[in-house]
């Protein structure tokens, strides 16, 4: 039974994983959209939404704590600076997975995840 189970292991240990989420979150960040497998665009998505969350109150405290996550000065700098700008009004949902189909290799469901206009 899957009953209080937060998060998706993604078959990778624990360091992989931070490292792997936090890489994605980077490169959304700065591209605004990843194409990536759908398991994975969905605990990406829990990911920076929490981010940009945090990032609306743009402090010090703010900034060290998203910093802690991503560790990238110049995402950081767009996500304070350009991203959670446009959310100030929003209350949560500021991503989109929209399903991209099958990946030929291995038929991975596929994903593209981006930032709501």
């Amino acid at each position: 039974m899957r009953h209080r189970i937060l998060k998706r292991k993604l078959n990778v240990d624990t360091s992989h994983r931070k490292a792997l989420l936090s890489n994605l979150a980077i490169s959304m960040i700065n591209n605004r959209k990843v194409n990536t497998t759908l398991p994975k665009a969905k605990e990406l998505q829990r990911y920076v939404e929490k981010m940009v969350t945090i990032a609306k109150e743009d402090n010090f405290q703010a900034r060290r704590e998203v910093f802690k996550i991503i560790q990238n000065k110049q995402a950081l700098k767009l996500l304070f600076e350009e991203i959670s700008p446009q959310y100030k009004e929003r209350n949560g949902g500021y991503t989109r997975i929209i399903k991209a189909g099958f990946r030929k290799g291995d038929s991975s469901p596929m994903a593209i995840i981006e930032f709501v206009k």
